[in-house]
């Protein structure tokens, strides 16, 4: 169903948007890369935390790390990472194909500035092979999205 939700949320919001099955599992940054040809940073992955009783999702590019002094300075509190049970009772999505569209209920949604590092990023789409082409832009635009600055500056590449 949670692909399903996916494409529901985005037949409304951004009817321009295709979903992208792929035969092979994209359910990681690494896998994730290979089945689309890009870099592991363009990938947008979707992170759920909770500070005290607020949950909320923060999506950042693939090889980011989260930075918890940063963190715990924008979203007021110490961050914890929901446990995987959670997360899919959250949001509806199966742990490797989490994504800020089609939540079983509204999240807050956090966009990390180092999306911005691309003109086009690629999050899952509700499944552990499903994802979406799309502009950093845009996904902030139809998630109700809000930039932040929570993760460290990605490795150099040598």
């Amino acid at each position: 169903m949670s692909l399903e939700s996916v494409r529901e949320h985005l037949a409304s919001a951004a009817p321009e948007l295709e979903v992208l099955v792929t035969a092979d599992s994209s359910a990681t940054v690494d896998l994730a890369a290979r089945a689309h040809g890009v870099a592991p940073g363009q990938i947008a992955k979707t992170l759920s935390f909770q500070v005290k009783d607020r949950v909320f999702l923060v999506v950042a590019r693939g090889d980011a790390r989260l930075d918890n002094k940063k963190a715990k300075a924008a979203f007021g509190g110490k961050v914890k990472m929901l446990g995987l049970e959670e997360v899919e009772t959250l949001t509806g999505h199966p742990v490797g194909g989490v994504c800020p569209f089609g939540l079983a209920r509204p999240l807050p949604v956090y966009c990390d500035i180092s999306l911005k590092d691309f003109n086009e990023v690629i999050p899952a789409a509700g499944a552990t092979n499903a994802a979406v082409r799309i502009s950093p832009v845009r996904l902030v635009e139809i998630t109700a999205g809000e930039w932040v600055d929570v993760c460290q500056p990605p490795p150099e590449i040598s």
